[in-house]
Protein backbone atom coordinates (compact mmCIF):
# COMPACT_ATOMS: atom_id res chain seq x y z
CA UNK A 1 0.00 0.00 0.00
CA UNK A 2 1.32 3.24 -1.19
CA UNK A 3 0.44 5.27 2.52
CA UNK A 4 1.78 2.24 4.64
CA UNK A 5 4.97 3.38 2.29
CA UNK A 6 5.00 6.68 2.62
CA UNK A 7 4.08 6.29 6.39
CA UNK A 8 6.91 4.00 6.83
CA UNK A 9 9.29 6.36 4.82
CA UNK A 10 8.02 9.45 7.04
CA UNK A 11 9.04 7.61 10.16
CA UNK A 12 12.55 6.47 9.04
CA UNK A 13 13.07 10.19 7.67
CA UNK A 14 12.21 11.63 11.53
CA UNK A 15 14.43 9.23 13.47
CA UNK A 16 17.70 10.85 13.50
CA UNK A 17 15.63 14.30 14.02
CA UNK A 18 14.15 12.68 17.30
CA UNK A 19 17.26 11.91 18.45
CA UNK A 20 18.55 14.96 18.40
CA UNK A 21 15.44 16.68 19.66
CA UNK A 22 15.92 14.40 23.02
CA UNK A 23 19.70 15.94 23.14
CA UNK A 24 18.63 19.45 22.50
CA UNK A 25 15.81 18.62 25.23
CA UNK A 26 18.18 16.95 28.08
CA UNK A 27 20.79 19.94 27.59
CA UNK A 28 18.05 22.46 28.63
CA UNK A 29 16.81 20.64 31.10
CA UNK A 30 20.38 20.59 32.56
CA UNK A 31 19.86 23.89 33.52
CA UNK A 32 16.81 23.54 35.85
CA UNK A 33 12.82 22.56 35.26
CA UNK A 34 11.12 23.55 33.01
CA UNK A 35 7.59 23.29 30.86
CA UNK A 36 7.78 21.70 27.18
CA UNK A 37 6.58 25.37 26.37
CA UNK A 38 9.26 26.99 28.35
CA UNK A 39 11.77 24.22 26.35
CA UNK A 40 10.28 24.86 23.14
CA UNK A 41 10.73 28.80 23.53
CA UNK A 42 14.73 28.56 24.73
CA UNK A 43 14.74 26.05 21.32
CA UNK A 44 13.66 28.72 19.15
CA UNK A 45 15.58 31.22 20.63
CA UNK A 46 18.51 28.76 19.97
CA UNK A 47 17.48 29.08 16.28
CA UNK A 48 17.20 25.25 16.98
CA UNK A 49 13.26 25.14 15.65
CA UNK A 50 11.18 26.81 13.77
CA UNK A 51 8.66 27.85 16.58
CA UNK A 52 8.09 28.51 19.83
CA UNK A 53 5.29 25.81 19.62
CA UNK A 54 5.47 23.21 22.36
CA UNK A 55 4.58 20.11 20.33
CA UNK A 56 8.11 20.53 18.76
CA UNK A 57 8.93 19.02 22.62
CA UNK A 58 5.77 18.07 24.41
CA UNK A 59 6.01 14.34 22.49
CA UNK A 60 9.55 13.54 23.07
CA UNK A 61 9.52 14.49 26.26
CA UNK A 62 6.84 11.79 27.18
CA UNK A 63 9.42 9.47 25.01
CA UNK A 64 12.17 10.69 27.67
CA UNK A 65 9.58 9.95 30.36
CA UNK A 66 8.92 6.70 29.25
CA UNK A 67 12.80 5.62 29.34
CA UNK A 68 13.05 7.16 32.67
CA UNK A 69 15.49 10.44 31.60
CA UNK A 70 12.95 12.81 32.43
CA UNK A 71 10.10 13.34 34.88
CA UNK A 72 7.32 15.32 35.76
CA UNK A 73 8.20 16.68 39.23
CA UNK A 74 5.23 19.12 39.47
CA UNK A 75 2.57 21.07 37.85
CA UNK A 76 2.31 24.75 37.64
CA UNK A 77 -0.02 27.54 35.53
CA UNK A 78 2.08 28.66 32.24
CA UNK A 79 3.42 31.61 31.41
CA UNK A 80 1.95 31.76 27.72
CA UNK A 81 -0.96 29.79 27.76
CA UNK A 82 -2.23 30.52 31.07
CA UNK A 83 -3.11 26.45 30.98
CA UNK A 84 -2.06 24.26 34.07
CA UNK A 85 1.32 22.22 32.83
CA UNK A 86 3.77 19.65 33.53
CA UNK A 87 7.15 20.38 34.99
CA UNK A 88 9.85 18.00 33.36
CA UNK A 89 13.05 17.50 35.49
CA UNK A 90 16.48 15.97 34.19
CA UNK A 91 16.74 12.41 36.32
CA UNK A 92 20.31 10.96 37.11
CA UNK A 93 19.95 8.78 34.32
CA UNK A 94 18.88 11.55 31.81
CA UNK A 95 22.39 13.49 32.96
CA UNK A 96 24.50 10.11 32.74
CA UNK A 97 22.80 9.20 29.61
CA UNK A 98 23.49 12.98 28.64
CA UNK A 99 26.96 12.96 29.29
CA UNK A 100 27.64 9.50 27.25
CA UNK A 101 25.47 11.16 24.62
CA UNK A 102 23.94 7.85 24.19
CA UNK A 103 20.29 8.34 24.44
CA UNK A 104 17.73 4.61 23.61
CA UNK A 105 15.23 4.81 20.62
CA UNK A 106 11.60 3.93 21.40
CA UNK A 107 11.79 1.87 18.22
Amino acid sequence: MITAETRQMSFEDIKPKRKIRYEQILDRLMTGVKTAKEIAVELFELELIPSTERNYTAPRLTELNEMGLVKVTDKKKCEYTGKTVAVYEITSKGIEQRYMQHIPRLD
